[in-house]
């Protein structure tokens, strides 16, 4: 699948949902003709076009998402410690129009900004998978049961990162790479985020033995060629689920507590496939 935003006839091209992307020919890669354009007003939560514009393909065991990305001068994100969302990842047990959160699986790729400079995230969520009938949440289910959540509630497999069940036992994430080193720079120079960024991100399901999934799926994360992100201990899927497959994409940025300024990002040259070139 290949995107390059070269004119609004996204849904000839299979965008769904909220296809209406906005896009600006004052700013796109070399090459390029224009770009995705997703302006976020003071207090704006949602993109102008209103919501997720989705995609799905074929259920895939591995995925690679690649995409340039430049940020306006004065962006600083939400300039907490979460958010904005930006792009998403859903699998082939979640509807064409499940919601971005409460899923089988959601995988985040974002950029966090704190001091207006920017630290990649990739994130997993699960909450549809939390068991809730073995105990008081949060409550660890590895080697007791299959059919558990991944990521907080019933436990995680991996160690260094950050996780949290929240919303009385509704919610559960895992972040990878939360307090990692900021890359998109916050002055002029290599890495600056007013500049035009290469993104490459690369996702392998874990494997499933004898019936028990088993932590050594693939999340890892370039930057213009340099690794920020890697991570082969992951855990997507537990063997009660050992069908789960990546299949749909979704644009979507979001800043649940609004935007603290009038800011803005540019994508260009989205491209997503099974494996890195």
């Amino acid at each position: 699948m290949e995107e390059n935003f070269a004119d609004t006839a996204f849904a000839s091209r299979g965008w769904y949902d909220h296809p209406g992307m906005t896009i600006t020919s004052a700013q796109h890669v070399s090459g390029s003709t224009s770009a995705l354009e997703a302006r976020f007003k003071i207090g704006a939560k949602d993109s102008p076009w209103g919501g997720a514009a989705r995609r799905g393909f074929k259920p895939t065991s591995t995925l690679y998402v690649s995409y340039w990305v430049k940020y306006s001068d004065n962006w600083v994100g939400s300039g907490q410690p979460d958010h904005p969302h930006e792009f998403y990842v859903l699998s082939n047990q979640d509807d064409q129009y499940a919601p971005l959160a409460n899923d089988w699986l959601t995988v985040y790729v974002e950029t966090n900004f704190l001091g207006g400079a920017g630290t990649p995230r990739v994130s997993v969520q699960d909450n549809l998978a939390i068991n809730r009938n073995m105990g008081t949440l949060p409550v660890d289910l590895i080697g007791v049961t299959e059919q558990r959540s991944v990521s907080g509630c019933n436990g995680v497999m991996e160690t260094n990162l950050f996780s949290e069940c929240y919303g009385s036992g509704t919610y559960n994430d895992k972040q990878f790479n939360r307090v990692g080193t900021a890359v998109f720079l916050a002055q002029p120079g290599v890495g600056y985020k007013g500049n035009w960024n290469h993104v490459e991100v690369y996702l392998r399901m874990n494997s499933i033995a004898n019936g028990l999934g088993r932590a050594d799926g693939i999340i890892q994360y370039w930057l213009n060629g340099v690794l920020a992100i890697d991570r082969h201990d992951v855990m997507f899927r537990t063997g009660a689920r050992a069908g789960l497959a990546f299949a749909q994409f979704v644009i979507g940025p979001y800043i649940g507590g609004g935007s603290p300024v009038d800011q803005t990002m540019w994508v260009d040259d989205l491209k997503v496939a099974t494996g890195r070139p």
